[in-house]
């Protein structure tokens, strides 16, 4: 006999409390731990590819390792310092631009940009905020990021715990799977099942397209020679699981960066601009519809919802476990709205179908 409806209510509210406490009070202890089971749920199909071709779960995962450690050793010695001397840069050339802009809006509009206009002070001080922010900001992440004992933990720990974590998932669900609840089991199954189509298709598929996206941008803009191509293309392509946002802020970084330093150059600014305009193509046409589908169910706005208040709450970490969250909890208020609808609360009589009398 299954437990009454407010028993399990009462069970599955302890257990997500407990969860919630335990994010608030280990969240950097964790971090590496959550990372790592990311990466390997990320790279589990490509496991399973590996297996169905002919090789062992072990061979596999070395295979995806090696492959994964070679990757991250190429970015290591010729990407990420490029991108971090870029955007150390960028930071420090902030208050000429804004200097340069202001000079140009004086010419064109001087009744806006006397001593006293608030555009003059709002264009002052927003770009030593920026310089100062941006230059505290890029310090902090290079100084704490990177202090002996946090870097060397992260980096030692996330590839162990990614690599055990990808050769024993099938076990693991399996495990899991074992330990549902008898009575419930199927239902537990198709909400899992219907979770993991969510983060399926939006994680992997979303990772897939801003890596891609990203990558485009990055050689795109450098080749067309924008100063710091690299960086906004790396900005563009991380945001892009945001829809529109990504392409407006990345569009709207370079095109502004592009006026700086190619003015007068209009084939030259036109060029950057079609760079994002064949993107846009390509992420909505090709890209999006291949990787992520039509639809996952996620909202954009429950999407960035979820990002600041678990952000807010939990930190860094909590951001990482805002979507597979804000994913269970869409998929759970589907499910309960579709047992509502086939409820005598809603149905009441007009929902019930009136017999037919047969002659």
């Amino acid at each position: 006999m299954a437990l009454p409806v407010r028993q399990q209510a009462t069970y599955w509210g302890i257990a997500t409390l407990l969860f919630f406490a335990v994010l608030w009070g280990l969240g950097n202890v964790i971090l590496p731990f959550i990372v790592g089971g990311a990466i390997a749920y990320f790279l589990d199909p490509v496991a399973d590819r590996l297996e169905r071709a002919g090789l062992s779960r072990s061979m596999a995962t070395a295979t995806i390792s090696i492959i994964a450690l070679l990757i991250f050793t190429l970015l290591a010695l010729l990407i990420i310092p490029t991108l971090i001397r870029q955007l150390v840069d960028l930071v420090n050339a902030a208050p000429e631009i804004f200097g340069k802009l202001q000079a140009w809006l004086t010419t064109r509009f001087p009744h806006i940009m006397d001593q006293d206009s608030v555009v003059r002070d709002t264009l002052i001080s927003l770009g030593k905020t920026i310089q100062s922010r941006g230059g505290e900001l890029a310090s902090g992440l290079l100084s704490s990021a990177v202090s002996v004992i946090n870097a060397l933990v992260f980096i030692v720990v996330v590839p162990v715990v990614a690599f055990y974590m990808l050769l024993d998932w099938d076990h693991m669900v399996a495990r899991l799977d074992e330990a549902l609840p008898l009575d419930h089991r199927e239902t537990v199954r198709g909400i899992a099942r219907d979770i993991d189509k969510v983060l399926a298709g939006f994680v992997r598929g979303q990772v897939s397209v801003c890596l891609t996206l990203g990558t485009y941008y990055a050689v795109a803009l450098m080749a067309a020679g924008l100063q710091f191509g690299l960086i906004v293309g790396a900005i563009s392509g991380l945001i892009t699981f945001i829809p529109y946002v990504g392409a407006l802020l990345g569009g709207g970084l370079a095109i502004g960066l592009a006026l700086f330093q190619f003015w007068g150059d209009w084939m030259q600014i036109g060029l950057i601009a079609a760079i994002f305009a064949v993107g846009q193509f390509l992420e909505g046409n090709i890209l999006t519809p291949r990787f992520v589908g039509k639809s996952v169910g996620l909202h954009p706005v429950w999407l960035l919802f979820a990002l600041s208040a678990f952000g807010t709450l939990f930190g860094f970490v909590g951001m990482l476990v805002a979507v597979p969250v804000a994913a269970a909890i869409g998929v759970l208020a589907r499910f309960g709205v579709g047992r509502y609808r086939d409820s005598r609360l809603y149905r009441g009589l007009t929902g019930q179908e009136t017999p037919t009398d047969e002659s």
